[in-house]
């Protein structure tokens, strides 16, 4: 095996590879001679198949497999070897007037091109200035977060007369052009929230009625929506064009939503028992959360401006060429003009990942298992809190953390996270960070 490099310029070169039969022999035939032992041939007993037989009919693929996986074992020793860092893999390079023959030749010549990873160069310093804005908690996002509260623990209730934003329980059954019943088409239990019905005159005559009342309506003005009424009447939504046009609901229930009351019932349902007891310390409480979940916000818009001044402020010359060839190859489905139509967004993210590998490398910077069980513990935790379960124990938490870190993908997205917060932590002590008081309203539009 002979292998030799040429480079191109600074960003790319191509490998020559020279494969002698000696590279590959030995394998081809300790793979042939397994094949002969399970084979199973009509007219030759299991492990009796002559060995030509068999290189005959196995022989090129053998070859074939084993002088692909030599190449690749050699590419990858020699880049290690080499110290040598490159983006993506090695793209064959293709030479229309060499055809290569694996029946009849036994030795090869390949040329593959590599994209080289340039160095980087981080030129920042304090003069480097990035705004960490810190959101202030008013009134309105206290009175707004105890609302959600209220309603995600409040009920319906029964009531005895029909309001706007109230549901009508009850039996519904089509009409025929004289008002009458249609036997077969209607059903005895459905319901149907007021506030859907888009025809006013249709809503304010359901208004004021009490259980035991009817009303009669077009179906088709109160709801225009075509998947409301398959809801309504329960029927696959392709059925609907052949339904009747006035229906008669008979009123057997109304309910009513009703948010929960502030107090020590609440207070239990949200935190657990007695770990809040007054209002006062329920406002506290909110405060408390509404300042940890702006605080998230200011974070991720730090990381997200040191990461883009970063990359703003560092020159990193890329392969362009080579890389949109080999995003082509390995994305199949994918065209040249998609490819061109997202390259910008792609450069922009593989100078963040070189950026941070040359961070990361500088200062040392390590995940260890337990901050790998900790950030999982935590996002464990934060999506619990996003299905209103606040009182889940340090047990189950863990237990769901562990088996979250079971899955590959989820166990390097969690990693990754990781290391981006190590390195922008490390990228805080080179620059410039100035606090700045903003409201609510003047950070989303920082989004805009």
């Amino acid at each position: 095996m002979n292998i030799t490099r040429e480079n191109i310029d600074d960003l790319n070169a191509v490998l020559n590879i020279q494969v002698e039969k000696t590279d590959y022999e030995d394998k081809v035939e300790k793979i042939l001679r397994d094949y002969r032992k399970k084979a199973n041939i009509k007219g030759f007993r299991p492990g009796m198949v002559p060995i030509g037989l068999i290189r005959k009919m196995y022989g090129t693929a053998a070859k074939i497999e084993e002088v692909n996986k030599t190449i690749s074992e050699s590419i990858q020793k020699y880049l290690s070897d080499e110290k040598l860092e490159i983006l993506g893999d090695p793209l064959p390079k293709t030479n229309e007037e060499e055809n290569i023959d694996f029946e009849t030749q036994d030795e090869f010549k390949f040329s593959f091109e590599l994209g080289l990873a340039p160095v980087v160069d981080l030129k920042i310093n304090k003069k480097n200035k990035v705004n960490l804005y810190e959101i202030s908690v008013d009134e309105k996002m206290i009175n707004d977060h105890k609302e959600n509260y209220t309603r995600r623990f409040g009920d319906f209730k029964n009531v005895d007369k029909v309001g706007e934003k109230d549901t009508v329980n009850g039996k519904i059954e089509a009409l025929d052009i004289e008002g009458n019943p249609v036997a077969g088409e209607g059903i005895e239990d459905t319901s149907l929230a007021v506030d859907i019905i888009k025809d006013e005159e249709i809503k304010n005559t359901f208004i004021e009625k009490n259980t035991g009342d009817t009303v009669d309506f077009n179906i088709r003005k109160a709801l225009p929506d075509d998947n409301e009424i398959a809801g309504l009447l329960r029927i696959d939504k392709e059925k609907i064009e052949n339904i009747s046009e006035t229906y008669r609901m008979t009123i057997k229930e109304i309910s009513r939503f009703y948010p929960a009351e502030i107090g020590q019932d609440l207070f239990d349902k949200i935190y657990g028992e007695n770990t809040v007891k007054t209002e006062e310390e329920f406002n506290k409480k909110i405060e408390e959360e509404i300042a940890a979940s702006l605080k998230g916000e200011s974070n991720y818009k730090l990381m997200q401006d040191i990461r883009n001044m970063v990359i703003e402020k560092t020159d990193i010359p890329l392969p362009e060429d080579f890389l949109k060839k080999w995003l082509l190859k390995v994305n199949e489905n994918t065209t040249s003009e998609q490819i061109e139509k997202e390259f910008d967004s792609f450069k922009k993210d593989l100078k963040w990942q070189l950026i941070k590998n040359k961070v990361a490398k500088d200062n040392e910077i390590k995940i260890t298992e337990e901050e790998l069980t900790k950030e999982a513990e935590n996002i464990t935790r934060y999506q619990f809190q996003q299905y209103g379960i606040y009182y889940a124990t340090d047990e189950q938490i863990s237990n769901y953390a562990r088996e979250t870190l079971k899955r590959e993908n989820d166990a390097k997205r969690i990693a990754d996270n990781i290391l981006d917060t190590k390195v922008i932590d490390a990228l805080k002590e080179i620059i410039n960070i100035q606090p700045k008081s903003v409201t609510a309203e003047e950070f989303n539009k920082l989004f805009e």
